[in-house]
């Protein structure tokens, strides 16, 4: 009996908080992967550039300015603030709306 609480805390503690991390950890590795060249991303450290090479796996090139390109680690990304493909549907409703 003096047993069955200190189990009933670890499977609490289980889903209550290790589960979740466990999810946003693979949500994160997810997002970090899906990012590719010509997506505009922003990192941990709020830089924003548009990703113009793929280095060695884990480093990528962002463009942050013309002529301007700063190496980082993939892991440093923190979003993806549009993907390839969409940046080229907003122009187009840009050009509609005109």
């Amino acid at each position: 009996m003096a047993l069955l609480l200190p189990i009933i805390v670890f499977v609490g503690m289980y889903f209550l908080i290790l589960r979740p991390q466990q999810k946003r950890m693979k949500e994160r590795e997810a997002l970090v992967r899906a990012a590719g060249v010509g997506d505009e991303v922003a990192t941990v450290g709020g830089v924003i550039g548009v990703i113009v090479a793929e280095e060695e796996g884990e480093i990528v090139s962002l463009e942050v300015d013309n002529d301007v390109e700063l190496r980082v680690q993939r892991r440093s990304i923190g979003e993806i603030i549009s993907k390839a493909g969409d940046a080229d549907d907003d122009s187009d409703d840009a050009s509609d709306e005109e």
